[in-house]
């Protein structure tokens, strides 16, 4: 009992620091702005409008049908443009709320904004992480992860093998070539972008060799990154890839 008491204390003087910020800051929505209870949530409103994706949906690409289109349906755009990957999932399409998110998390330092992310992740991709063995994020090139000070993928992998229990390598994928940013550019323009973008250096092969690796980003596009990462991987031996996002965009 002792130690139990005293491990309890310990944590209520690890929430000191918290709590005190939340005191002179207090908690607003990573969305609106408006007040919040908690400094890792929504507002009501907020919350509403994220469009979670849901079955029924493509069980290649993930992309949401409209209605059941039976088992082993594919979407047309799995028939004609098979990826490297196994399966693609992602939480959330990628509407005003939920660009919102990324954006503080990316752009504006607001690293708590992760952990609701990932929350919503880890509920989208529960069947890819009950298969995966290793979480490996989509890394930044080195003068762009220098500038930006940190890379969200990461953080979010991080968060992911927290929650999962699945370890995490955030070094064994590398960007070898600086590309430009993927914004604004055409499906062909990101694909060309990030040909030969990532490798798995040869001392690092045995973390992938024949296994089942989750691939993890923030938003999931033109699939054009996940594509060349998985491609990388797949040529250092691993068994079999899966990609998880936070949001897509609406094919």
């Amino acid at each position: 009992m002792p130690a139990l008491k005293l491990a309890t204390q310990f944590t209520d003087l690890r929430r000191l620091p918290r709590i005190a910020a939340d005191l002179v800051l207090p908690p607003t929505c990573a969305g609106c702005g408006s007040a919040v209870g908690d400094r890792d949530g929504l507002c009501a409103g907020c919350w509403a409008a994220i469009r979670f994706i849901a079955p029924p949906l493509c069980p290649v690409y993930g992309t949401p049908f409209s209605y059941e289109m039976g088992e082993g349906i594919v979407s047309a755009e799995a028939l004609a443009d098979p990826p490297p990957f196994r399966r693609a999932r992602s939480a959330a399409l990628y509407s005003d709320t939920a660009r919102q998110l990324v954006h503080h998390l990316k752009y504006y330092d607001r690293h708590h904004v992760a952990d609701l992310i990932a929350s919503a992740m880890h509920r989208a991709g529960h069947e890819l992480l009950t298969d995966c063995t290793l979480i490996v994020p989509v890394p930044l090139y080195r003068w762009r992860l220098w500038s930006r000070r940190f890379n969200q993928a990461a953080l979010l992998a991080a968060k992911l093998a927290g929650l999962s229990g699945i370890p995490q390598n955030p070094l064994v994928l590398q960007r070898i070539k600086q590309t430009r940013q993927q914004v604004g550019l055409s499906a062909t323009q990101r694909r060309d972008n990030v040909r030969g973008a990532f490798r798995v250096p040869d001392r690092l092969r045995f973390h992938v060799t024949q296994r089942n690796v989750l691939v993890v980003d923030d938003v999931y596009t033109s699939g054009a990154t996940a594509k060349a990462a998985s491609r990388a991987l797949l040529r250092a031996g691993a068994a079999a890839i899966d990609v998880l996002t936070f949001a897509r965009v609406a094919s």
